[in-house]
C-alpha cells in the first residue's frame, strides 16, 4: 500500500459512467443536475389519460342535502354575499406616483374585469362559484381566450356533478409565470377534465395547459391540426382543501344534517300519519247499537268542515245479556274520555335540532347574527362578532379568490402596478372613531382636511382637500394666531388670511359650508357621534373667528 506524500492532496476524477458499467456496478450518478420539477411520490406517474379519479362522495347527494337541510342554505347565503357580494375593485399594489404606464394598467384591468362577463355582473359569476364550492366542495368555470391567448371570458360550469378529471399526467411542461411584470419559466403538470351529460361528453383542458388539446375525445395534438371550433378550453377549479375534488367544510356534520332533515321528516310525518283521536268512548254493561254504531262512524267521517260545527250525537245502547225473570237489570254507562292530553303538541327533537344547527354554524365559523337568528345580541355583541368574522372567516377568503385571479386567471397580462381585489363592507365603530378623534383633538393633531374627510365619509360622499397648505394644518395650530398659513381660500367679503392669521371673512365661509353638512347629516338621522364631531370642528373655528375679530 502507498503512502500519501506530505504536502499532496488526493486528486478523483469523477466522470460519467457507460450503460455497461452503470449496468455492472450500479454505481450513483455522477453527473447531478438541479430538478425543475416536483419529486414527491405521486401515482399519477404510472396513469394514463384513459384513468379517471372517482368521486368519494355522490354530489347530487350533497345538493339534495343542501336543499333539505335547515341551515346550510342560510350558511352558504352568507358565504356569498359577503366574499363576493360586494364587488370586484381595482387598486395600485404599492403606493406609487401615477404615471401614464401605471394609469394604463388600470383602466386596462378594469375593462378586463368588467367584460369576463356579458351575461352578468363578474362578481355575480364568482358568487356562483363561492355558492357551488360550499355545496359540492369543489367549483369550476370555463375559461375562454382570443386569438392572441389572452383571457377574455369566464363561464361558471352551473352542472359541477357532471365535471370528472384526472391526476396530474405526464410529461412536465414548461409554463410562463410573471412576477412582478417579469417573465419567469416553471415546469408543471397538468390535469384532464371531462363533463358527460345528456349521453354526450366534452373534454376540457386544465388552465395554463399550453398543448392543444382536441375537445372531443380529449387527445393532444400539433398546432395547426386542429380546426379551432373543436380546440379545447379550459378548466379553473375552486376546490375546499387538498382531495382531488375538495372537501365541504361541513363533512364533520353529514350525519348531523341528515339526522335534522329525518327528524323534520318524522315531524311533518305527524301531521300525514299522526295518532289524531281525540276521544274515546267506553260503553260499559252494554254495547252500541248498530245503528249507533253507524251512525258514529259517519260522524268521524264528516266531522271536516263548517257542515260539522254545531252538530251532536246521539248514542243508544243495549244490553248484552238477555234476562227472562223479572229481575232488575244493571243500568248501562256510556263514558267519553278525552284523549287530547296524548297528543303531540309541537315538534319532537327540538334539543336535538338546535344542537345540530350550531354545530353546522361552527363549521362555517358562522355567528348566529349572518343566518338570522338575531334574538339574542346588542350593538357591541353584533359589533364584535362582525369584526372577528371578518377577519377569521371573510377577509382569507377574499384575498384567496383574489391571488387566484390575479396570479393565475389574469397572470399573463403581466399587470406590474394594479391588482383586483374584492371590496370590503366598512364595520368600523363609530364610537371608537370619536374617541380616536377625540384623543387626536386633544392631542394638537386633527387637521381641518382629515376632519372634513372622516364626515364626508361618513355621510357617503366624496371629501377633496381645502384649497393652500392650512387645510393640513392641525387645528389648534389654526386656533392660537400664529403667522398667516398662506393658501387659506378667499372668503365672499375679502381675503381669507391676514398678517396675523385667517382672517374673519375667510373662517366664516369655512363655518358656513360646515354648517350645512351638519343641518344634511341632522336630518338624514345619521350617527349622532359623527355629528358632534362636525360641531366640535365648527366651534373650534367659530372661536377663532370671533377672535380675530376682538383683535
Amino acid at each position: 500500500m502507498s503512502k500519501r506524500r506530505a504536502g499532496h492532496a488526493q486528486v478523483r476524477i469523477i466522470k460519467a459512467t457507460s450503460a455497461p458499467e452503470q449496468a455492472a456496478g450500479d454505481q450513483a450518478e455522477s453527473v447531478v443536475n438541479k430538478s425543475e420539477t416536483s419529486t414527491q411520490i405521486n401515482r399519477s406517474r404510472t396513469f394514463s389519460a384513459a384513468n379517471w379519479i372517482s368521486k368519494p362522495l355522490p354530489m347530487h347527494a350533497l345538493k339534495r342535502m343542501v336543499s333539505e337541510s335547515s341551515i346550510l342554505p342560510q350558511c352558504i347565503r352568507a358565504y356569498k354575499s359577503n366574499i363576493a357580494g360586494f364587488g370586484i375593485g381595482v387598486r395600485y399594489k404599492d403606493d406609487i406616483e401615477e404615471n401614464e404606464e401605471a394609469e394604463a394598467e388600470y383602466k386596462r384591468l378594469e375593462e378586463i374585469i368588467e367584460l369576463l362577463n356579458t351575461d352578468k355582473d363578474t362578481k355575480e359569476v364568482f358568487e356562483d362559484i363561492i355558492e357551488a364550492r360550499e355545496t359540492y366542495g369543489v367549483a369550476y368555470a370555463e375559461v375562454i381566450r382570443n386569438l392572441a391567448g389572452e383571457v377574455v371570458q369566464i363561464e361558471f360550469i352551473r352542472r359541477t356533478d357532471t365535471i370528472e378529471k384526472t391526476e396530474y399526467l405526464d410529461p412536465y411542461m414548461d409554463t410562463v409565470y410573471y412576477h412582478h411584470g417579469q417573465k419567469l419559466v416553471r415546469k408543471k403538470r397538468f390535469r384532464m377534465y371531462r363533463q358527460n351529460t345528456a349521453g354526450k361528453t366534452v373534454y376540457f383542458k386544465e388552465f395554463g395547459d399550453p398543448r392543444v388539446m382536441d375537445c372531443r375525445d380529449g387527445s393532444y395534438k400539433k398546432a395547426g391540426e386542429v380546426k379551432r371550433k373543436y380546440m379545447a378550453n379550459e378548466i379553473i377549479e375552486f376546490p375546499i382543501g387538498t382531495q382531488p375534488y375538495g372537501e365541504v367544510r361541513w363533512i364533520g356534520q353529514l350525519l348531523g344534517v341528515d339526522g335534522s332533515r329525518r327528524a323534520e321528516n318524522l315531524n311533518n310525518n305527524y301531521f300525514l300519519n299522526g295518532r289524531h283521536t281525540p276521544m274515546m268512548i267506553i260503553v260499559n254493561g252494554g254495547s252500541l247499537t248498530e245503528e249507533s254504531y253507524h251512525r258514529l262512524t259517519q260522524y268521524m267521517d264528516d266531522i271536516k268542515g263548517e257542515n260539522g260545527q254545531h252538530a251532536f250525537m246521539v248514542l243508544e245502547t243495549e244490553n248484552l245479556e238477555q234476562h227472562t225473570d223479572f229481575e232488575q237489570q244493571e243500568k248501562i254507562e256510556v263514558e267519553v274520555k278525552p284523549l287530547a292530553e296524548i297528543l303531540q303538541k309541537d315538534e319532537l327533537f327540538q334539543e336535538y335540532l338546535n344542537n345540530n344547527r350550531k354545530r353546522v354554524q361552527s363549521a362555517f365559523l358562522l355567528p348566529d347574527l349572518y343566518v338570522g337568528y338575531t334574538t339574542d345580541f346588542n350593538r357591541a355583541t353584533a359589533q364584535t362578532a362582525m369584526e372577528v368574522t371578518e377577519e377569521q372567516v371573510f377577509q382569507p377568503e377574499r384575498k384567496s379568490l383574489a391571488w387566484t385571479i390575479n396570479n393565475k386567471l389574469l397572470n399573463g397580462y403581466a399587470f406590474k402596478y394594479v391588482e383586483a381585489y374584492f371590496l370590503a363592507p366598512d364595520i368600523s365603530n363609530p364610537d371608537d372613531l370619536y374617541k380616536i378623534l377625540t384623543v387626536c383633538r386633544a392631542a394638537g393633531g386633527l387637521t381641518p382636511n382629515k376632519a372634513k374627510e372622516i364626515i364626508f365619509n361618513a355621510l357617503g360622499e366624496t371629501s377633496e382637500d381645502y384649497d393652500g397648505d392650512w387645510g393640513n394644518v392641525p387645528l389648534d395650530i389654526l386656533k392660537s394666531s400664529t403667522p398667516a398659513v398662506p393658501g387659506l381660500p378667499t372668503g365672499p367679503s375679502g381675503p381669507a388670511t391676514g398678517q396675523n392669521g385667517p382672517t374673519a371673512a375667510g373662517l366664516q365661509n369655512i363655518t358656513e359650508q360646515l354648517d350645512g353638512k351638519i343641518e344634511k347629516a341632522e336630518g338624514s338621522g345619521d350617527n349622532a357621534e359623527v355629528v358632534s364631531v362636525m360641531k366640535a370642528v365648527r366651534k373650534l373655528l367659530e372661536d377663532m373667528r370671533q377672535k380675530g375679530e376682538a383683535e
